[in-house]
């Protein structure tokens, strides 16, 4: 598996296809955040969106690598076609991964924020809430669910805007709510801890359908 996730990885660098949901990121999370001021993790509701939003591009982008035959060889050599959709999910959380770092720090370097613990750690679970349902959707955007890409963009961009504004909608809308409120950041690792766990069980039931509609278009 740890050689699948190189490969993968590789082939992304490779690519450079990376390169435009990063720099929306950086983009989107440079407008959102400089020069903020106020609560903590008010700051983090902005770089979560940011990473929400890149997560689901390079997750599509990394399953997407691939054209079909290649991916079926890659399967064969793998001992599954699984595996090579877990090396591709985690290939896109490795990415998330190390955006969260600037994700983390930009606004503290930026803004004028009281920095708590309790406010780095809430601001890390939603970071890490944010890559995961963002990884969820782009799985469910990916080629092998969706291998038009027509549908596939029409359909990311219709799951996005339902996550990031359907009112209360767990993760990301609830998510984005409660870093918004004016509560302090120890009050809201619970709640947001819970989000983080939802946004985990989508990913896994996201990678399960896009496992089983790849096998039965074969």
């Amino acid at each position: 598996m740890i050689a699948l996730v190189r490969c993968t990885a590789a082939t992304l660098l490779h690519s450079q296809r990376y390169l435009a949901p990063v720099l929306l990121f950086t983009g989107v999370l440079t407008v959102l955040t400089v020069n903020g001021r106020g609560s903590l993790p008010s700051a983090y509701a902005s770089s979560a969106g940011a990473l929400f939003l890149c997560a689901t591009w390079l997750t599509v982008v990394v399953t997407g690598l691939d054209d079909p035959a290649r991916r079926a060889i890659l399967a064969v050599s793998a001992g599954g076609a699984w595996k090579v959709l877990l090396a591709s999910v985690a290939t896109a959380l490795a990415c998330c991964t190390a955006l969260m770092v600037p994700a983390l720090l930009l606004p503290l370097w930026t803004g004028s924020y009281e920095v708590t613990p309790a406010g780095l750690l809430v601001g890390a679970a939603a970071q890490a809430t944010a890559a995961l349902a963002g990884c969820a959707v782009g799985v469910l955007c990916s080629p092998q669910v969706l291998p038009r890409p027509g549908y596939a963009l029409a359909a990311a961009l219709g799951l996005v805007l339902a996550a990031l504004f359907t009112q209360g909608l767990p993760p990301v809308n609830r998510l984005l709510h409660l870093l918004s409120a004016d509560t302090g950041p120890a009050s809201l690792l619970a709640p947001v801890g819970g989000q983080l766990a939802v946004a985990a069980l989508l990913l896994a039931a996201a990678a399960g359908v896009a496992h089983q509609v790849g096998a039965r278009r074969g």
